[in-house]
């Protein structure tokens, strides 16, 4: 099992974990109760309820680098293109934007 912290402007709005069962994504219990709160995407509206799918969520693809940057990372950090959450991780702690993805290990 993987997990992410998924950052707005460096706050921590929700959690995306991938297991043998497929990706689920749920918005922080704080973020939801924010007045400030808003949906990161059309596709995962603002919801107690974790988003489950058997494939990683667009947005959240959609992050991941493509064409030759994806090939370097592909190479330094030895993923496959097929390893969309391990490139995630790798490659999305500072993306062009507001949201980023920070690993969350299990000591954490």
């Amino acid at each position: 099992m993987r997990t992410a912290a998924v950052l707005l402007d460096k706050e921590q709005i929700g959690t995306l974990t991938e297991n043998e069962e497929g990706y689920f994504f749920v918005y922080a219990a704080n973020y939801l109760n924010s007045p400030e709160a808003f949906a990161i995407s059309k596709t995962l509206p603002l919801q107690a309820a974790p988003f489950k799918s058997k494939i990683l969520f667009s947005f959240f693809d959609g992050l991941i680098p493509e064409g030759w940057l994806l090939d370097i990372a592909g190479k330094n950090w030895k993923l496959k293109q097929s390893d969309r959450m391990g490139l995630l991780l790798a490659c999305c702690k500072s993306c062009i934007g507001a949201i980023s993805i920070e690993p969350i290990t299990e000591a954490e």
